[in-house]
Formats: structure tokens, C-alpha cells, sequence
């Protein structure tokens, strides 16, 4: 019994059917009702007792080879049908090009503003979205209870006061602060959250670029400087900027900047409400209490900061008047953009 069990083991795995019919037939011929496994069942009945085990375990082995052996045969039949039944390609057919796609106007703004302060010798650090209330906050001159906290109504996570997303990309310059000693030249993009209603002019989720220079000598006529070639970078050679006095807790002094209307050329117009400017960005020399938090000398070092929103500049540099559009990736308005790339 034990050769006849070889015997078909070795059929099993010698078997090369041509036809799907072949393999029906040999599937009936070793595990049909009246095939070889069963007749070998019947014949196990009369093996000695002290053969069963070992017998058995023979018999288990060629039936778990037919089976699988078959099944793989029935798979490999039905693959080579159904690429015969496929249609084939005419290699004659002319190609056609794939569809590209656009880049993002958010990520083609921020990768020209990354662009023109890497001229000036500016490079890329990068920080994590949820913050905690040091780095967001209480390092850049927020004390608590200060009043200028309520200027961002902030997501907080888990109703942590000491976790929450960042308000503003300024997280990352105090992490480099942190880490690195000055001279320290750096701009910091990234998403900012805050809790605002959603509309045409204001979302809940934006995108700011911030940048920090600090270094022994640094002045505001370096920061005026350098914002007025970013400002003609962007805008155009005939860009003109200006500043107005402002507040912000982590520099003094500190200031807006206007840039002159590129859509009606500093005339006045209805996107200017006829000033002939449009704001962009906030900046000012970084508060000593700031560079004392942060371990840097301020009777050694000083600096400036300034801050923008990327859609900001996006909406100005491309006329667009909504803000939602840039979040609902809608293909129509992405298409415009793919002159840009």
C-alpha cells in the first residue's frame, strides 16, 4: 500500500495538464467517489494495526498534495484563459500623454517665498502643529492673563490649558532659539489653527510663514531693507512698501506692512478700498524679554522678526477674493495653476 501511495504522489507532482478538461479529469480520477484516494480509504480499512499511524499519515499527505496540486493547476487554466480572452493592445495606436497635474497656489506662493529669502540666507526650520503654552506662548513675552492672548481664540486639546494647536509659526523660532545659538537666520512655515468662522475672508485653518534674524548689529534699517526685496520679488520690481506702528507682545518696536496695489498700481481700487496699499505682513525687532527668555544675550544680540499669511499674499499676487477656495480642492480652480508649475 505504501508503494501505491508513492506511486501517486509522484503522478501528482509529475502531472502537466494541456486543457482545463485534463484537469477535471485527473481531479476525478484521484478524488472522485470512485477515484484512487477513495479506493486506498477502503483498503486502509484491512492495514495492521500497529501500520495505521504511519499509513495514515502517508495517506493525509497524498490527499493534501492532490488537492492543492489541483487547485493550483484549475488557477493556472483560468489565468491563461482569461489573457487569451483579453483584448490586445495595438502597438501601433500613436501614445497619448498623461494629464499633469498643478501644484497648490498655497505651495507655489510659500515655495517662491522660501525662494527669495534663501537669496538672502535664510533657511528652513520646521516645528510641531500641536504646541504647548511655552513655545506658543509664555516664551514670546505672553504672560498669563495677559490680554494680548485674547488677540487668538485658540483650539485647545483635550481642555489642557498647556496643550493646544499653535497659533502662529512663532513656535518654531522660539524651538531655534532654543537650540541654536545666534547667529540665527530662519523662516518658519507651516499651518496655524485658530477659532474663527469660516468665510470668504477667514478660516480656521491657514498657513503662515515667519522669519527671525538675530546676530550682534542687526537694526530696523536691515528689516526695512530686507522686506522692501522680498516685496519686489513677489510683486514686481515697481513694489513700494510702507510701515504703520503696531503692537506686538514679542518685538518693540513693531509695525504693519503695507505693500503698494499691484491691480490698479498704487491708484486705488475697490481690493485696496482706494488707499492704493494692501497690508501683508507684521514684523519688528525681537523684545529683549524674548531673547532673555530664550537664553541669548539682548545687550549682545539683537533681531527682527516678521510674520505673514500665506493666503494673504496668495490672494493679492493671484486676485483671489476667497479664501475657502484654496481648501475645497476643487480641480477648476486648481487648473488655473498649472501655467505656474
Amino acid at each position: 500500500m505504501t508503494e501505491k501511495i508513492n506511486e501517486l504522489l509522484r503522478c501528482v507532482e509529475e502531472f502537466e495538464p494541456r486543457t482545463a478538461a485534463e484537469v477535471e479529469e485527473f481531479r476525478i480520477r484521484m478524488t472522485g467517489k470512485k477515484g484512487e484516494l477513495n479506493a486506498l480509504m477502503e483498503e486502509f480499512r484491512t492495514v495492521a494495526p500497529e501500520l495505521k499511524r504511519e499509513v495514515g499519515q502517508q495517506l493525509n499527505r497524498l490527499k493534501t498534495a492532490a488537492t492543492e496540486r489541483i487547485a493550483a493547476l484549475r488557477e493556472r487554466m483560468a489565468d491563461a484563459a482569461d489573457g487569451q480572452s483579453a483584448p490586445q493592445e495595438d502597438l501601433t495606436r500613436p501614445g497619448s500623454a498623461d494629464e499633469l497635474g498643478s501644484r497648490h497656489p498655497i505651495s507655489l506662493v510659500k515655495n517662491q517665498i522660501v525662494e527669495v529669502f534663501a537669496r538672502l540666507g535664510y533657511t528652513v526650520a520646521d516645528g510641531p502643529e500641536i504646541e504647548d503654552d511655552w513655545h506658543v506662548f509664555s516664551a514670546l513675552n505672553f504672560p498669563p492673563e495677559h490680554p494680548a492672548r485674547d488677540m487668538q481664540d485658540t483650539f485647545f486639546v483635550e481642555k489642557n490649558p498647556d496643550v493646544l494647536l499653535r497659533t502662529h509659526t512663532s513656535s518654531i523660532q522660539v524651538r531655534t532659539m532654543e537650540r541654536q545659538k545666534p547667529p540665527i537666520r530662519v523662516i518658519c512655515p507651516g499651518r496655524v489653527f485658530r477659532n474663527e468662522a469660516i468665510s470668504y475672508r477667514a478660516h480656521c485653518i491657514f498657513h503662515q510663514i515667519e522669519g527671525l534674524y538675530i546676530d550682534e548689529g542687526v537694526s530696523f534699517a536691515d528689516m526695512k531693507q530686507s522686506l522692501l526685496c522680498f516685496a519686489k520679488e513677489i510683486f514686481g520690481e515697481q513694489a513700494a512698501i510702507r510701515m504703520r506702528p503696531s503692537y506686538f507682545p514679542f518685538t518693540e518696536p513693531s509695525a504693519e506692512v503695507d505693500v503698494s496695489c499691484n491691480l490698479c498700481g498704487g491708484k486705488g481700487c475697490a481690493v485696496c478700498k482706494g488707499t492704493g496699499w494692501l497690508e501683508i505682513m507684521g514684523c519688528g525687532m525681537v523684545d529683549p524679554n524674548v531673547l532673555k527668555a530664550n537664553g541669548i544675550d539682548p545687550e549682545k544680540y539683537s533681531g527682527f522678526a516678521f510674520g505673514m499669511g500665506i493666503e494673504r499674499i496668495a490672494m493679492l499676487k493671484y486676485g483671489v477674493k476667497d479664501l475657502r477656495l484654496y481648501f475645497e480642492n476643487d480641480v477648476r480652480f486648481l487648473h488655473q495653476f498649472e501655467e505656474a508649475l
